[in-house]
């Protein structure tokens, strides 16, 4: 049976032929997928038309609207019911697609399909997630700027959703749960991370807790999953990308610095080829919106066509790998525990 998948085509600062050009190059690895453009058909239409095989497995559907960067989420939600962003995800809402993928103002974007799609039982907040690379292969932190402020609930709900993303989507028997603090100790962070910690350490969830973890644990890989509230998710995502530009932008520097560094750096040319692709952040593009009653990934907006095609993997991932049917029997089963780490924490 084949899959439908829902694109804002119009989304994104290169938007709509990045969007075109990423379903192109996605069709090389999934070739059983077909796509809802939502846009301005004249303008799809003519882009498709030089593409073959997208035109083969693509049906456009006219968007008189584009949602913009600095429009503000409410507004979005209100006057933009005729947007591109909005009837994509109307789609996922009717049936006809199994999930959305947009490259759009991220704001927008979560209080629509939170408006929309609702969260699935048990979760108040969705998080955003995504993948990171590390010394140990793959990591996912969670969230990433969604939620500013969380209670010891909210950090909960995370841990239950990231652990389900990792068992399901890494292949993992048992993923290892840490969450994001100012040190490893016990006593220390606020009062909502000291209560996550006690409910995680009781719940009887086949959850790993590994108790906190400190930022350098990041690229570590110490844990499979990081659990964070928003603000701080946001800040460590930023830097640790920064990060790997400015390692880049080093690297480069000192490979042209001199004829000998240039001659060394051709003959390494193969290694630091692996190391460019390893750093690639259009490789681990494609953020999840975890928590929703249906599939919705976010795209970066700067990203290219490489990039788009693996937000695409993305959702078409987390479809196949039913993450949304484990995380709701998780929290069925958390929904009829006494919270004794909770009862601990309160007296």
């Amino acid at each position: 049976m084949r899959l439908t998948l829902s694109l804002d085509a119009m989304g994104g600062d290169n938007a709509p032929l990045a969007v075109v050009e990423g379903v192109d190059k996605t069709l090389d690895r999934h070739p059983d997928v077909d796509f809802l453009l939502f846009g301005d058909e004249a303008l799809l239409a003519a882009i498709v038309e030089g593409f073959p095989r997208v035109k083969a497995v693509t049906r456009i559907h006219h968007a008189a609207e584009v949602i913009t960067n600095d429009q503000k989420p409410g507004t979005a939600l209100r006057s933009g019911k005729k947007s591109s962003m909005r009837l994509a995800i109307n789609a996922v809402a009717s049936g006809q697609a199994a999930g959305i993928v947009s490259a759009g103002n991220t704001g927008a974007l979560m209080a629509m399909a939170k408006f929309v799609l609702k969260t699935l039982p048990g979760i108040n907040r969705p998080a955003i997630a995504t993948c990171f690379p590390t010394q140990r292969g793959e990591s996912v932190m969670l969230d990433l700027g969604a939620n500013v402020e969380c209670d010891a609930d909210n950090l909960v709900q995370f841990a239950v959703m990231g652990e389900v993303f990792a068992r399901n989507v890494f292949g993992l028997n048992k993923p290892s749960v840490g969450i994001l603090n100012i040190g490893a100790e016990g006593l220390k962070g606020n009062t909502a991370v000291q209560e996550a910690s006690l409910i995680l350490q009781d719940t009887g969830l086949p959850i790993k807790f590994s108790g906190f973890v400190e930022g350098d644990d990041i690229g570590a890989g110490t844990v499979d999953v990081i659990v964070t509230d928003g603000f701080t998710g946001n800040v460590a995502l930023k830097t640790t990308e920064g990060t790997a530009k400015l390692v880049s932008a080093f690297l480069k520097e000192a490979l042209t610095s001199t004829p000998l560094a240039r001659l060394g750096a051709m003959l390494a040319s193969p290694a630091l080829n692996a190391f460019r692709r390893r750093l690639d952040p259009r490789r681990y593009n494609g953020a999840m919106f975890l928590g929703l009653n249906g599939i919705c990934v976010k795209s970066h907006g700067g990203t290219d066509a490489l990039g788009f095609a693996n937000a695409i993997h993305v959702a078409v991932e987390l479809i196949a790998d039913g993450v949304n049917d484990g995380i709701k029997k998780d929290f069925a089963q958390l929904s009829t525990e006494p919270h004794n780490g909770r009862q601990a924490a309160a007296g």
